[in-house]
Parts: structure tokens; C-alpha cells; sequence
């Protein structure tokens, strides 16, 4: 782990208290964490009983974030954004950032981790989102695998707009619950934009935007094996199984980003040129 490592401020309640290093770049703003300092990161905002969204980014939200207002509304009022994704690595080692591969966490990791620290403290823990059906599933081999855990769910299909009844009544069942960690996967920007409509009117002490986290625990989604994280190609893996759906986002939009780092180049070495005239 690195200087900042976890501490115990008691028994199985990690915690880390110094910040981590900010890394930014393209108008892009992350706090690199391995995966063990992720999970201080959660124990402190339990422990210390705040209110923190702790979001991720990857080449996908740097593409969203970049395009709406919206979606980087939410970025810039989230209190801690962990890295998901190599190129994002990649590029911030082009930018001159030291940052190693253990700094990239992504939810296929740390899920299982995540709910064992859950189970082991007795935290409560809601999710939202997937499929009718997949949700229950993903959650019921959740409480087989952790018999101590406290978790229950809601779907994802439902009418999401803040003024909706139906959204009024997801908040209440979160609410009533009460939950430490409040986990919502409703994927890129959905869930993004639902949490920072109704972040205020969540009782929850950590909101974490999960993606297709649960998917891959009730086998609805195949998870991609774990060297291929590791290599930065998990992307292909995702790419072969649903081709019609991620074909844009892994084939079209990084020559997107691609743009944007040949033109902050070019302004950044005429700005070094100017500042030698």
C-alpha cells in the first residue's frame, strides 16, 4: 500500500486520514486509490458519519463529463472520485502523475471486498438498480455468501424523475432503511444524474454510483477475467459480449478523447514556448 495506508480506529474498521495525492487533467479531477484504501475511504464516512458520493471515472464519464453540463455538474460536487479504468492511468502518466496500476479500481474487484467489510461491521447496505429480477437475484447470493450481511434492493426501472411518485417512494424505502452505503447501478449518466438530483435527500452515509456491479454478481453480465484488467483490456472482453451496445463508447468516443489530448498538448507546448520566448 502507499504512505497513506489504512489504520484502525477499531477492530475490522479500516481507516486512512491522509488525503490522497489530486490528480487533474483534461478537466478532469480524481483521487487515486488502491483498493484497500478505498475501502478506509468508506469505513472513515461511516465512522465519521458523513454524507460523501464517492464517484469513479473512466474514459466513458471523461467523454459524458466533457459533453454535459449535467454529468460534470455531478463530478464537481462529488467529494472523492476513484480511478476505473487503465487509460485513465495511462493518461495521467502522460500528464507526469506517478500513479500505478493498483490505483485503478473497478467494481468487479471490489464489490466482494466492499460487502465483506459491510458484513464483518454490520453496515446496511442498499442498492439500487439492475433489472427487476437481477437485482434479487444479485442480492440473494450476496446474503448466502455474507450471512451477516444487511443489504436490500430495489430495481432500477422505475420512473426516475425527481417529482415522480415513483421516485418519491424509492427515496422513502432508502430512507426508511437508512442505509450506511447506498449503492445505485443504473449505469453512465443515469445513475450519475439520479444521485446528484436526490443526493440531499438521501439519509446515507456513502452514495457510490456501482455501474453493472450487481449484474456481475447475479451472472446477468459475464465478468471479464481478472488479468484483463490488469492488461487494460477488459474493454475487449465487454466489446465481444455486447458489441451492440459498447460499441460506441469503446470504438468511437476514445478518438474523441484523443482529440482533446492532441489539442491540450498543442496549447500546453505553445504556452512552454511562449514562456522560453
Amino acid at each position: 500500500m502507499s504512505d497513506h495506508s489504512a489504520e484502525l480506529l477499531a477492530p475490522g474498521i479500516p481507516v486512512c486520514d491522509v488525503p490522497p495525492e489530486i490528480v487533474r487533467f483534461l478537466g478532469m479531477t480524481v483521487h487515486p486509490h488502491s483498493l484497500e484504501e478505498l475501502n478506509a475511504l468508506v469505513a472513515r464516512g461511516i465512522v465519521e458519519n458523513r454524507r460523501w458520493v464517492i464517484a469513479n471515472h473512466n474514459l466513458h464519464s471523461l467523454f459524458l463529463m466533457r459533453r454535459s453540463a449535467r454529468v460534470r455538474e455531478f463530478y464537481d460536487h462529488a467529494d472523492w472520485t476513484a480511478i476505473d479504468g487503465m487509460p485513465i492511468v495511462a493518461l495521467a502518466r502522460l500528464y507526469g502523475y506517478r500513479l500505478s496500476r493498483d490505483q485503478r479500481v473497478t467494481y468487479a474487484d471490489w464489490m466482494i471486498p466492499l460487502m465483506e467489510l459491510c458484513a464483518a461491521n454490520a453496515w446496511r447496505v442498499f442498492y439500487l438498480g439492475s433489472r427487476p429480477g437481477v437485482a434479487e437475484k444479485g442480492v440473494d447470493h450476496l446474503r448466502r455468501q455474507f450471512k451477516n450481511l444487511q443489504i436490500i434492493e430495489h430495481h432500477g426501472y422505475f420512473d426516475a424523475k425527481s417529482s415522480s411518485a415513483e421516485n418519491r417512494a424509492v427515496l422513502g424505502q432508502i430512507n426508511d432503511y437508512n442505509p450506511d452505503i447506498c449503492l445505485v447501478g443504473m449505469g453512465m449518466p443515469r445513475q450519475e444524474l439520479w444521485i446528484q438530483e436526490n443526493r440531499d435527500q438521501i439519509n446515507a452515509r456513502i452514495l457510490l454510483p456501482a455501474g453493472a456491479a450487481m449484474d456481475y454478481i447475479a451472472g446477468e453480465v459475464p465478468t471479464p477475467p481478472r488479468w484483463s484488467g490488469r492488461l487494460g483490456l477488459e474493454w475487449a472482453f465487454r466489446l465481444v459480449h455486447e458489441p451492440k451496445r459498447l460499441f460506441g463508447r469503446y470504438m468511437v468516443e476514445p478518438w474523441y478523447i484523443f482529440g482533446l489530448l492532441c489539442v491540450d498538448h498543442a496549447k500546453r507546448a505553445f504556452q512552454f514556448r511562449q514562456e522560453r520566448a
